[in-house]
């Protein structure tokens, strides 16, 4: 028997397939959330719960006035996000970032489906392609989508899947670090949610600190991949450090390790090199090594990271570690409401349709709820402007990707957003107060223009004028 079109299938309980739900069930829809854990775990999870971090605890940059990432915080704030309320209660110091408590931040997702009256959890793993009489389904199943469904997708559209390996940082017990060695300090003092200026653990190198550091990192032994992995390509905005390293000694003293707007209260000067630690948990004891994921076998990465100043007896909650990810060839695949163009009843959400980044993967979600509710309803889809992040991120995914370019086709590759995927718009030459901008202020002013822009055709996506009568 075909089920009510009001009835939603949502495939995968992470973040995208978490806020997904959220969004159809306060739109009134009845919603079925599909997770697999913990009946069957994947190389990552750890828990049982919805919207498990499994890599890093920070959903980066607050700023909404000059980071697209801070931008897409509030929009998502701004369009009732279940994913951003619960990170902004369980928030911990990070400096101009939002990070949370990781285990308290799933639990309380958890919670808030499990209380909502309009959605039901079905712990099973769909391991084909759902039923045809389910009208309208939504899949999440993120970067770690099981072989049985990714391979009906397959089957389905006929287009390959891509993949890249996505590692995991390490995350160090405070009372183990030396703090007679290391200090707290914010790059240049700064401040953000939660945080005070001093939210990061820093642990100096010199440079024959660094030096040696590089050479143990290269030599350390690394994780073997299995023959059909080896061609699978790394996303750039999560590189392993010893990959990072590969690519020139100093690579990483201008990536993650780089020192600037950072003193040590020792000597007074900047260090050489530095690896900063972010808090990890609300009780402050577990510190995660910032950009430092790693495919390094566990007893490299003890004997490695403990060449580090301040960490020689560090402990570890948790070693780095890798996983394979998939996502799909969207920009050919989708259409402008996520649908599957192959099987319309089918939605995409999350990593899997290749944006890349816990928020992103919500961003995708919101609007795949959403979408599938106005379905649901009867009414038309309507896009949210490209000047918005939520535009931005949707036109990238289903159609701002360039498939072909100076002869050759290109790959469709995981995006984070940023300010180069929004329209232009004319730099203002002047500032709020009529002074006239100069040097590296354009920049900053070109990027707060895009942002009061996005926000303000967001209210008008949120609540359009009524239409007039005909």
């Amino acid at each position: 028997m075909t089920q009510p079109y009001d009835e939603i299938h949502i495939v995968g309980g992470g973040l995208a397939g978490s806020e997904a739900a959220f969004q159809a069930a306060q739109a009134g829809a009845h919603v079925f959330l599909h997770e697999m854990r913990p009946i069957r775990g994947t190389e990552a999870h750890k828990t049982g719960d919805l919207a498990e971090l499994v890599c890093s605890n920070s959903f980066r940059s607050d700023d909404v006035e000059t980071n697209a990432v801070g931008l897409l915080h509030e929009e998502m704030r701004r369009a009732g996000s279940l994913i951003m309320a619960k990170a902004d209660i369980c928030q911990v110091p990070a400096g101009g970032a939002l990070a949370v408590d990781r285990e308290s931040f799933s639990a309380t997702v958890t919670r808030a489906i499990e209380d909502h009256p309009n959605i039901t959890i079905v712990r099973e793993e769909i391991t084909g392609l759902p039923p045809a009489t389910w009208r309208n389904v939504i899949i999440a199943t993120g970067p770690l989508t099981s072989a049985p469904l990714a391979t009906a997708i397959h089957d389905l559209t006929g287009e390959d899947s891509l993949a890249f390996f996505d590692a995991i940082a390490p995350i160090v017990y405070k009372e183990s670090i030396d703090f007679d060695v290391a200090w707290f300090q914010s790059r240049y003092d700064k401040k953000g949610p939660g945080g005070d200026g001093a939210d990061y653990i820093n642990c100096p190198l010199d440079e024959a600190q660094y030096d040696a550091f590089i050479s143990a990192l290269l030599e350390g032994e690394k994780t073997e991949f299995h023959e059909w992995e080896k061609s699978t390509p790394y996303f750039e905005g999560c590189l392993p450090i010893e990959v990072m390293a590969e690519r020139g000694h100093d690579t990483l003293r201008f990536g993650p390790m780089k020192p600037v707007g950072l003193a040590d209260p020792r000597t007074g000067r900047r260090p050489h090199a530095v690896v900063q630690l972010r808090q990890d948990n609300a009780l402050g004891t577990l510190y995660n090594m910032v950009g430092f994921q790693t495919k390094l076998k566990y007893g490299a990465q003890a004997d490695v990271f403990r060449l580090i100043p301040g960490l020689e007896n560090a402990e570890f909650a948790r070693l780095g570690g890798i996983h394979r990810n998939t996502f799909l060839n969207s920009p050919l695949l989708l259409d402008q409401s996520l649908q599957l163009k192959a099987r319309p009843s089918l939605r995409f959400a999350g990593q899997v349709t290749g944006v890349e980044g816990y928020l992103e993967s919500a961003a995708i979600g919101l609007l795949a709820g959403r979408f599938a509710a106005a379905d649901a309803r009867g009414e038309k889809i309507i896009p949210p402007p490209q000047t918005t992040a939520f535009g931005a991120l949707l036109g990238h995914i289903t159609g701002g990707h360039l498939a072909e370019g100076a002869g050759a086709k290109r790959a469709f590759q995981p995006m984070n957003v940023n300010f180069g995927l929004f329209p232009e718009i004319e730099t203002p030459l002047m500032d709020d107060e009529g002074a006239r901008i100069r040097g590296k202020e354009k920049g900053r002013a070109r990027k707060r223009a895009l942002s009061r822009r996005a926000l303000a055709d967001l209210a008008g996506w949120l609540n359009p004028a009524p239409r007039a009568a005909e």
